[in-house]
């Protein structure tokens, strides 16, 4: 079997068309390094007996700061769940583009990529990067981005970045049990007495009546 081929060149496409377009890499960032470690046979992975991730985690400290106040931003902390940084968000999101499946593989050049052109972005408008902006200079950014059809058509990168962090932002805050409280999911909770069957809304909702 072939070991999976990283797209970089796509990567480097961004980061030198950024260049071109006359824009500045942020102090602090870096280029995205190549994943150096990857799964020889999918098909045993993952190991359930050994819940462990054969497959490094590419990003480094500044896109993971970046990514921490991103997904803050996109789902902040209230009174009945954490923050996303709070459940190690950006851990999840480092540890989804690290993995070696087609879909992940586009999924971490488009978030790796997207890191670095919102950083740039941040330093054309502001001459700071993303993180160390004010939350009202922040949010202002997102609001240009946050909808596809309406982004400026420069704008359309960050857009299309931003659509698929808040993608994967929710579907990894959800999946943890520290949100499910939040769905109203009550899990396996034991309940006093005898039991006291499907409610009958439910029933009469699904059809089921004199079954």
């Amino acid at each position: 079997m072939h070991e999976p081929q990283i797209s970089r060149r796509s990567i480097f496409k961004l980061v030198a068309a950024a260049s071109a377009a006359g824009s500045l890499l942020p102090a602090g960032a870096e280029p995205p390094k190549p994943l150096s470690k990857h799964v020889n046979n999918p098909f045993s992975d993952p190991d359930y007996n050994n819940p462990t991730i054969p497959w490094d985690k590419p990003m480094v400290a500044s896109e993971l700061a970046t990514l921490t106040v991103l997904v803050d931003l996109i789902l902040p902390a209230d009174e009945e769940s954490p923050a996303a940084s709070a459940i190690d968000l950006p851990d999840f999101l480092n540890e989804w583009v690290g993995a070696p499946y087609a879909e992940n593989r586009e999924d971490h050049d488009t978030i790796r990529g997207g890191v670095s052109w919102i950083n740039t972005h941040a330093y054309k408008l502001h001459g700071r990067e993303f993180k160390d902006l004010a939350e009202a200079q922040q949010t202002a950014i997102l609001d240009t981005i946050c909808d596809p059809a309406k982004a400026a058509p420069e704008l359309a990168y960050g857009a299309r970045f931003f659509q698929k962090l808040r993608m994967l932002t929710l579907g990894g805050y959800y999946s943890h049990p520290a949100t499910w409280k939040a769905l109203g999911y009550v899990g396996n909770v034991p309940i006093a007495g005898p039991y006291p069957g499907v409610p009958e809304e439910i029933i009469k909702m699904l059809g089921l009546e004199g079954l």
